[in-house]
């Protein structure tokens, strides 16, 4: 009986150790996005990206001998789903989370890993992601603020509109973006007629799109996401409102113009260049596995640059010879020379922002193909 009871216990203490053993034989990476929701598109472009990813380097050895084992956890992109993945992830051991893709679901979850000490890289462009010191968080796009310099020298110096009309959400991005255009817009000496603001999936903007018309703009800038911008297009023309449209960088996803119908042609989109504008190798060749794996392109650039977040934390901690996530972020935030990824050279300042980033204006086509007719 004695023999049976150490037995079981030999047994137990094994089953442990094993456990044990392959918990430290695998690199835990979270994938934060919102899998279902208004920004599904998104989200499963970051997680199909992240996965093809993984399985590239698995493929090849892993890091520094563990294979990495991707955990995603659905954020729905809201912050209270977002906090809720951030306490899961955490619990079940990552070092890294890739995401979120809206900067209210990022911003939601930055405090969790920061106190556990886990990196987290998003395309989040909300100016206040970069402004809490967190050493956990990388941002791998570019920021509100930059953006809207381009936009506001778009609109006023380039294309001399007299009137413009800002658009926004409620949400921290894009709230960020119009506030931010705003005021760039009124320093190069534009007129803004109005600023409004709409509920994001409310589907029916009629009643703010009809006070602009009475405002009578030459443009209509929308700083919020595709979901509402592909209707926001296509009401504004039901409405016979005649003002140019331009939407900045979350307007590029296919959907927009799914959503906004015939009306997509002749709107503008404000971003960095399009997946399939990537002029580097390594991007065409990640797109090509994409396509090859998914039987489709990757949704927008937003994915990756999400996964260009991930190689720059795995590069980091390959160069350390070491999985410490702050020794990572130190040599992130001091690197010695860029790392050439899929959406250009990758680099980190000191408050965890990307360095660099060009932006172009696109024109959705008749056949719903973009044409860039404006680049920095």
């Amino acid at each position: 009986m004695k023999r049976t009871f150490r037995n079981i216990l030999l047994t137990l203490f094994t089953i442990v150790l094993m456990a044990g053993l392959s918990w430290a034989d695998t690199l835990k990476v979270g994938v934060q996005a919102p899998i279902t929701g208004s920004y599904a598109n998104e989200g499963q472009g970051i997680e199909n990206g992240v996965r093809l990813m993984a399985a590239q380097i698995n493929a090849k050895g892993g890091v520094m001998g563990r294979q990495i084992e991707v955990i995603v956890c659905d954020d729905q992109g809201t912050a209270m789903a977002a906090a809720i993945c951030a306490k899961d992830l955490v619990n079940k051991g990552v070092a890294m989370v890739i995401g979120s893709y809206t900067s209210t679901a990022a911003e939601a979850a930055q405090k969790t890993y920061f106190n556990a000490g886990v990196l987290q890289t998003s395309d989040g462009t909300a100016d206040s992601l970069t402004e809490h010191g967190y050493w956990t968080f990388l941002r791998n796009s570019f920021p509100n603020s930059a953006e809207a310099v381009f936009a506001a020298n778009y609109m006023v110096n380039v294309k001399s509109y007299k009137r413009i009309a800002v658009i926004s959400d409620f949400s921290s991005y894009a709230a960020g973006l119009a506030e931010a255009t705003v005021a760039e817009i009124k320093k190069a000496g534009g007129n803004v007629v109005t600023y409004a603001k709409i509920k994001a999936d409310s589907q029916n903007f009629t009643p703010v799109l009809t006070n602009i018309k009475s405002k009578n703009p030459d443009v209509i800038f929308f700083a919020g996401y595709y979901s509402d911008g592909g209707q926001l297009r296509a009401q504004q023309k039901a409405l016979g409102i005649k003002a140019d449209f331009i939407g900045g960088d979350a307007n590029d996803n296919a959907d927009f113009a799914k959503l906004a119908g015939s009306s997509a042609k002749g709107a503008l989109i404000i971003n960095v260049p399009s997946p399939d504008a990537l002029p580097y190798e390594i991007a065409k060749t990640f797109i090509a596995d994409y396509q090859r794996t998914y039987g489709m392109m990757p949704p927008s650039i937003w994915g990756l640059m999400n996964i260009d977040g991930m190689r720059a934390i795995i590069h980091a901690m390959e160069h350390n010879q070491s999985f410490d996530t702050k020794k990572a972020a130190d040599y992130l935030h001091n690197m010695d020379k860029p790392l050439e990824g899929i959406t250009g050279s990758i680099s980190f300042a000191a408050d965890g922002n990307r360095i660099g980033g060009a932006y172009v204006v696109k024109e959705i086509q008749a056949d719903n193909s973009y044409k860039v007719i404006y680049a920095q």
